[in-house]
């Protein structure tokens, strides 16, 4: 899969602009500030329809005006696909693929890609909400359906909290109703946390290969969930530790049980306690969490290793081939070794698109497609526009 070019109207700092791109390398080049993120940021939303850098689709959308217009045209398996992506600051988003009007999720399902960003280092140091993002975006990389389970999942907790909230400390004036929302909850709930399981499963030989490709050493990278449906927000559990073939009744019995034990501290609190949105993912390396225990440069290592390793993941199991693989001003936050080996890395894939702000960043002794940016204007490597 390759993007063959992408076409901006209105998107952050671009009243227009027209991005050629090849397969293999190719670097966008200019100074801080010029919009080389922004083109990165708008190829990027296509796969996981929302950015890594604001919560809200509004400062997406060119300051004065009131929708953004993004056309990606997309090259996989002998064939190209149009999509096209109306962001608007107000009101539902809208797409088309090749012409015909679809569900913005639809996009999902035609193109995706792997980001290599600055923040992900806050997978590894941040809070577990960034975890559970990158889990998110993961699983609705490999399955675009997981989409509408996360979704229906998060309105179902707003209902049940609100529920919560409004009985503080009486429950019985919810006992006729909460059962009812316990029963969504735990169903969606259940199938977020298997789907959560079976992708660590499926990642973790593509992870432990990703990191020593990128530091020379196995340090036995490993990833586990804190899952608090089980009943004890301190208890991990893993691929490793539970029987992989887990039915899915026998978590949605532990979750219930869990809920019931909970009721009353609920009620107080007015608070869901337990569930998806309350886990998080534990990273270790030789055994020990990489969270406080991990230089910058293994934590950096790290996190290009859990991007590489979904990349992986989504090739081997994907029909429309490689997703593009998207490296936004990373390489300016290695040394020089690790930057010659993330690019050996990614230089498996069919297309990659680089950005930097000055060519000595990145790797020569690679054969660069490069556009300059400067001031919203894209110049070709040879001069033309």
């Amino acid at each position: 899969m390759r993007v063959a070019h992408l076409s901006l109207r209105d998107f952050r700092n671009y009243a227009t602009a027209e991005l050629p791109l090849e397969a293999g390398a190719n670097l966008l080049v200019g100074r801080n500030g010029q919009g080389k993120t922004n083109l990165a940021e708008a190829i990027a939303y296509f796969s996981s329809l929302r950015s890594h850098r604001v919560s809200s689709d509004a400062p997406l959308v060119r300051f004065g005006e009131q929708s953004a217009f993004l056309r990606l045209k997309v090259e996989a398996n002998a064939r190209t696909v149009l999509l096209d992506l109306q962001i608007n600051k107000e009101g539902p988003n809208r797409a088309q693929v090749n012409g015909n009007a679809v569900p913005p999720r639809e996009l999902t399902r035609w193109f995706a890609a792997v980001a290599f960003v600055p923040e992900d280092l806050s997978i590894v140091r941040g809070e577990p909400s960034i975890r559970r993002r990158f889990l998110d975006d993961a699983l609705i990389s490999r399955h675009p359906a997981a989409a509408g389970v996360l979704q229906d999942y998060e309105r179902v907790l707003r209902q049940r909290t609100a529920l919560l909230k409004s009985a503080r400390g009486r429950a019985a004036q919810i006992e006729s109703t909460l059962p009812v929302w316990d029963g969504q909850l735990v169903s969606l709930g259940t199938q977020i946390m298997l789907a959560r399981r079976e992708y660590i499963a499926d990642s973790a030989p593509h992870l432990i290969a990703a990191y020593a490709s990128l530091v020379g050493e196995d340090h036995g990278p490993s990833c586990t969930m804190v899952e608090t449906a089980l009943g004890n927000v301190s208890r991990e559990t893993s691929v490793d530790s539970v029987d992989g073939n887990v039915s899915r009744e026998t978590v949605e019995g532990k979750f219930r049980e869990t809920l019931a034990g909970l009721r009353q501290r609920e009620v107080d609190r007015g608070m869901t306690l337990a569930g998806p949105h309350r886990d998080d993912l534990t990273m270790t390396l030789n055994g020990l969490p990489v969270k406080g225990y991990a230089s910058h440069g293994e934590s950096w290592s790290f996190a290009l290793g859990l991007k590489l390793s979904l990349a992986r993941v989504l090739r081997e199991q994907s029909s429309a081939g490689d997703p593009v693989m998207i490296l936004d001003d990373v390489f300016a936050e290695l040394d020089g070794e690790r930057r010659a080996r993330l690019m050996e890395s990614v230089s498996e894939f069919e297309q990659i698109l680089v950005t930097a702000a000055v060519e000595s960043d990145v790797p020569s002794d690679v054969a660069w497609h490069k556009v300059q940016v400067s001031a919203g204007s894209l110049t070709l490597d040879g001069g033309s526009e």
